[in-house]
């Protein structure tokens, strides 16, 4: 990960400006951003010291990590990011769980039923969603075990990526947290096989990506203009299994009492008939990697 620290902190300190570092603007600079000499002194470590960090020959102390992070006024999740890669959050496992949903949170999706919901693993891998949410993005039976990975779809499905009002700006934040996942485990072969694969086929992930940017799947707000039941504006949260740090739970609602939450219920029903075409606005059952049948 030397490589990926190295290229990350290249990144970050070219996009800082003097004056927002808190340094003097000289006016004659040939590159943008902060020298590695700023950055060292910001950071009250040795050019030589910080120079070796970002070719790889050397490690960071939790110290230095945590003024580096403040010397390129790194969020919060920029912040992790550094830690990851740096191999100082011993705390999560970094073994390859399979490809199956756990059966509580099975139960706890079946349970949803007016409620959009999946339960996503690594590399956003679909493990298993409800009817309401096969209602809105596509009918993920139909669809093989490679093609159920909600980036992928994001990237590669027309119809899908036509749901979102913003599209650029919620598939840069995608891709923002498939980075962040990358840190935790950087030899998983899928996660590698599918950065190449949208790398080589979407020049959009592939600039977004050598962009370096990193995100926690937490909440937001997703804006989405369905093809059957109209605007939406739904309020999702990711759930995470503390039994199982690798899957979420991720679930879509709407304030009581607005369009939107009208238009789940419209979405609930929707999702209650069967059919066996795909894309946006066709139901479909719920399932999981492990029991649909199309493979």
């Amino acid at each position: 990960m030397s490589s990926e620290l190295g290229d990350f902190l290249k990144a970050r300190r070219r996009e800082l400006s003097p004056p927002t570092a808190g340094l003097p603007a000289d006016g004659r600079r040939r590159v943008p951003g902060l020298r590695r000499e700023e950055v060292a002194v910001l950071a009250s470590i040795s050019p030589g010291h910080y120079t070796r960090l970002e070719q790889g020959r050397r490690r960071a102390s939790e110290p230095v990590l945590d003024a580096l992070a403040r010397a390129l006024r790194l969020s919060a999740d920029e912040r992790a990011y550094l830690f990851e890669l740096s191999g100082k959050d011993a705390g999560r496992p970094l073994g390859r769980p399979g490809r199956q949903v756990r059966p509580q949170l099975r139960r706890l999706l079946d349970d949803l039923t007016h409620t959009p919901a999946l339960v996503l693993g690594r590399c956003t891998d679909i493990l298993a969603w409800n009817p309401p949410a096969a209602a809105l993005f596509t009918d993920f039976a139909l669809l093989s075990r490679d093609d159920r990975n909600f980036v992928r779809l994001v990237f590669r499905d027309p119809a899908v990526r036509a749901l979102y009002t913003d599209w650029p700006y919620m598939a840069r934040a995608c891709v923002a947290q498939l980075r962040m996942e990358a840190a935790r485990d950087p030899h998983d072969p899928r996660l590698s096989a599918l950065v190449a694969e949208l790398s080589a086929q979407d020049p959009d992930f592939r600039a977004w990506w050598k962009d370096h940017r990193v995100a926690v799947r937490g909440a937001g707000t997703k804006d989405l203009r369905h093809p059957v039941i109209g605007e939406l504006t739904l309020d999702w949260s990711a759930l995470t299994d503390t039994a199982d740090p690798d899957q979420q739970l991720i679930a879509l609602t709407a304030a009581p009492g607005t369009p939107s939450h009208d238009g789940l219920r419209a979405l609930r029903d929707l999702g209650a008939v069967t059919s066996g075409r795909t894309g946006p606005g066709v139901p479909g059952g719920g399932g999981e990697i492990a029991g649909a049948s199309a493979q």
